[in-house]
């Protein structure tokens, strides 16, 4: 049987489109890589996953997760997205950072593990679809439909560093009320004005509980709209507030903070993207100093947000190429990350026995 090649397997991935909501090319792809290695998967709507070959109910259960999804390709794209260029030891194409790079060596990795007898865990590899929209197909359907799950790795772009918590997200509709006049008569009540009471509390409140990991929660006004025409004070005044929550918090905490001190009417579009990560006895915290692994709290969202179990982020590439024209991940990066994905899980194995 040849060799996994991740550089051959994320060319052949770049050039298939798998925008949210249509990942079945991509999720096809993923299981002619499972069939070709003779590895049983089940098929979920846009999301496949399958068991290593030896699973043992009884044991410690790592699911090793990354998605299909990519955003659409903005308009500073100067290369095809969909056409896989290698230059300069970088492999160009929509995906490749954010997170074909990551999916194709977790699968790389689990393959890696799929016929070894004795191993101190089971391994579960899912590559699930609409990640980048949160969507309700994508890993929140597919997680209670996997085995029971102690642990997950997530694979996103970390430099193959360990994030160990993750912020969690929340969008708040705003509205502030007044009453409409003349402008000319100084009557009525500006719903603006009103507006700039609570604007100002969202920028300047500090939330106490701070995080080592993920620092304080973050909420910045990101929307705002009022007003009909120049002479009329404005009875209305809509914003929108981006909410990042850091792991000492859960979103509902929060939503009942800013509730109690704004006047405004406030209503969160959801509050399902909770923070993640894991507790601060977690024997991967340990694995990772052993192996001289960076750890470090994460700003941005993933399929964490989803997985009611502790998990961490970790895969080749950088964050801050993700959704960037001419998005590129290094050659080096891929070879490198199925050697580190495997110590990663060896030391941890060694742990759990301890």
């Amino acid at each position: 049987m040849t060799p996994f090649n991740p550089v051959e397997a994320l060319t052949k991935l770049i050039s298939i489109r798998s925008f949210s909501k249509e990942e079945e090319p991509a999720r096809d792809f993923m299981e002619s890589v499972l069939t070709e290695y003779e590895i049983d998967f089940t098929i979920d709507l846009n999301n496949i996953w399958a068991k290593n070959k030896h699973f043992d109910s009884s044991k410690y259960t790592i699911l090793l997760n990354s998605h299909l999804d990519t955003v659409k390709p903005n308009k500073g794209y100067t290369k095809d997205p969909y056409y896989p260029q290698i230059e300069e030891g970088k492999l160009y194409g929509l995906g490749s950072n954010d997170a074909g790079g990551a999916l194709v060596t977790l699968l790389g990795t689990f393959i890696h593990f799929y016929e070894e007898k004795g191993l101190p865990f089971n391994l579960v590899f899912a590559a699930s679809a609409e990640e980048e929209i949160s969507g309700k197909n994508g890993m929140e359907f597919l997680f209670p439909r996997l085995p029971k799950i102690d642990f997950a790795i997530v694979g996103e772009p970390t430099l193959l560093n360990i994030a160990i918590a993750e912020k969690g997200l929340m969008v708040l509709d705003c509205k502030s009320i007044g009453k409409a006049a003349h402008a000319a008569r100084n009557e009525g009540v500006n719903a603006i004005y009103e507006a700039i009471k609570d604007i100002n509390w969202f920028s300047t409140y500090v939330f106490p509980k701070q995080s080592e990991e993920t620092g304080s929660v973050n909420m910045s006004v990101t929307l705002i709209k009022s007003g009909s025409q120049h002479n009329v004070i404005p009875s209305e005044c809509d914003f929108v507030v981006d909410v990042r929550v850091n792991d000492k918090y859960s979103n509902n905490e929060v939503l009942n903070i800013i509730k109690s001190n704004v006047s405004c009417e406030v209503s969160a579009r959801s509050t399902r993207l909770n923070s993640s990560g894991v507790g601060s006895t977690h024997l991967i915290r340990e694995v990772a100093e052993k192996l001289n692994i960076k750890t470090y709290g994460s700003p941005t969202l993933s399929d964490q947000s989803l997985m009611p179990c502790e998990s961490i982020k970790m895969g080749p590439g950088d964050s801050s190429r993700s959704h960037t024209a001419n998005e590129f991940i290094y050659i080096d990066e891929l070879e490198q990350a199925i050697p580190k994905y495997i110590a990663v899980l060896t030391q941890l194995g060694e742990e759990l026995m301890v």
